[in-house]
C-alpha cells in the first residue's frame, strides 16, 4: 500500500522503525556506558516517533505529528534528568560505567 509520504510504502517505514528499535534494545542490553545507554534509549523513542509520523501521514491525520511533539518533550525531559545523573555518577565514582551505580548507598 502506498501512502502520502512521497510513495514510500508504509510497510517499509515500519520495518525501518523496527530495525531502529531493535538496535536501541541491543544497545541498552550490551553497553555498560551510561551515555551509550541514553543514546540507545533516544534511538528507541525516535523509532516510535517514526511510526507515529508514518501512520499519521498514511491516514492523512495530524495525530502522528502531535504524538511526535509529545515524544520530543519526553526526550528533552529525559535528557535533563539523565544529565544530572551522569554528572553525579561521574563525580562520585570517576566513571560512567553503569555497574558502578549498583554500589551507590545513601
Amino acid at each position: 500500500m502506498m501512502d502520502a509520504t512521497g510513495g514510500i510504502p508504509l510497510e517499509h517505514v515500519i520495518w525501518f522503525a523496527i530495525t531502529l528499535f531493535l538496535i536501541g534494545v541491543v544497545g541498552i542490553l550490551i553497553r555498560r556506558n551510561v551515555i551509550f545507554i541514553l543514546l540507545s534509549l533516544e534511538l528507541m523513542m525516535n523509532a516510535a516517533a517514526v511510526v507515529f509520523i508514518a501512520a499519521g501521514a498514511f491516514h492523512d491525520q495530524a495525530d502522528g505529528q502531535v504524538m511526535f511533539m509529545f515524544i520530543l518533550a519526553l526526550a528533552a525531559a529525559e535528557v535533563a534528568v539523565a544529565l544530572g545523573l551522569v554528572v553525579q555518577l561521574s563525580r562520585r565514582f570517576k566513571t560512567l560505567d553503569i555497574d558502578a551505580a549498583s554500589e551507590m548507598t545513601g
